[in-house]
């Protein structure tokens, strides 16, 4: 019995990424880092416009890391794991959230006395 077939069969399931995937994908994070260090460093922007445009850059960023280095996408195979991937976003965002939540209300309470 071989078990090198079966065991080469469970990993080439999974899809993993070719040379030109990693590098675009790296090349796209390259790019929105040195945007976001360069919007920060020459002071195009500045305030909550400068705020929303790093996190619109963060959140492009994140995509690109999920799709070309995670190889996350909406085939049948990766279900389970954006399944799992949108729980943990659930739970950070109603951990983030609450916190917030709660600050602010401690904040307002306090300052009222």
């Amino acid at each position: 019995m071989d078990h090198s077939h079966s065991a080469h069969g469970a990993h080439s399931e999974g899809g993993h990424g070719s040379f030109g995937s990693y590098t675009t994908g790296f090349v796209l994070a390259v790019i929105l880092t040195v945007a976001a260090f360069a919007l920060v460093m020459t002071g195009t922007l500045t305030g909550q416009s400068a705020l929303l445009a790093i996190a619109g850059l963060a959140f492009v960023q994140i995509i690109v890391h999920l799709v070309f280095f995670l190889h996350m996408n909406t085939s049948s195979s990766q279900r389970w794991n954006l399944t799992a991937f949108a729980f943990t976003v659930l739970t950070a965002v109603i951990v983030v959230g609450g916190t917030l939540w709660v600050m602010h209300n401690v904040s307002m309470n306090m300052m009222s006395r």
